[in-house]
């Protein structure tokens, strides 16, 4: 059958891509601007642009519009050092942003998750990590405060895996991981400045210390062109 053509726009716009002809990071031409460079409707030209992101291969703002996506960060789940350290490993440059830090009340799903009892408290911890100056995960971790008394008051811009060794003598054990697609809605698009129902992936984490008890939870919303996702079950399986 023959293309339509959103598709055959698609395959010039990734050729470009591929050529170098945009670079990695670049912005595009407004939908307006590639509608007369295609000679067609902006409805044509958003449905190559919405194929594209699908791929991860570009990547929208809200309000600034459309870019080239940078190179994917590999994200082994099972990595045993701490984020910054997987970051900078793979010569990017990371920042962590605190967003809020506060004692809330677990909900429901948290309780069930965390092995709670009713009303049980947790201390949240809302931030986002930027890689090479690009926002690509909000993360919201949920800390059972029995563990981690005064931890609120620490600098959590840095590394909580690095607090809890030094601070509380805590080191992750085994975690458990569910990885799924998502949209991002209300803080989350809001965060990653993006327009609500983008597409994300969504990675929750639940946390075990040394001795076998689970001590937190991570829920992380990630910019779904920002990383690949990379596991060995041979290593998995040696340690």
């Amino acid at each position: 059958m023959p293309r339509s053509q959103a598709a055959t726009i698609r395959e010039s716009l990734s050729a470009q891509i591929d050529s170098g002809l945009l670079p990695l990071g670049s912005k595009l031409p407004s939908e307006r601007e590639l509608s007369e460079l295609f000679s067609t409707t902006r409805i044509t030209i958003k449905d190559a642009l919405l194929a594209l992101e699908a791929e991860g291969r570009i990547y929208r703002e809200d309000r600034r519009g459309w870019f080239v996506s940078p190179p994917r960060l590999i994200y082994n789940p099972q990595y045993r050092s701490h984020f910054h350290d997987m970051v900078t490993r793979q010569q990017r440059q990371v920042e962590t942003r605190v967003l809020s830090a506060s004692t809330v009340l677990a909900t429901p799903a948290l309780s069930q998750e965390l092995s709670l009892g009713p009303l049980a408290q947790l201390l949240q911890i809302r931030r986002t990590r930027s890689i090479d100056g690009r926002v690509v995960m909000y993360v919201e971790h949920h800390l059972k405060p029995e563990f981690f008394p005064g931890i609120l008051q620490q600098d959590l811009s840095q590394s909580l895996t690095l607090i809890y060794q030094q601070r509380y003598d805590i080191r992750y054990g085994r975690s458990r991981f569910d990885i799924f697609p998502s949209a991002a809605r209300g803080e989350v698009a809001q965060a990653l400045t993006l327009a609500e129902g983008s597409p994300i992936l969504l990675v929750f984490r639940i946390n075990y210390d040394q001795h076998g008890r689970i001590i937190d939870c991570d829920h992380e919303y990630w910019r779904h062109d920002a990383i690949r996702i990379t596991v060995d079950s041979h290593v998995a399986a040696g340690e």
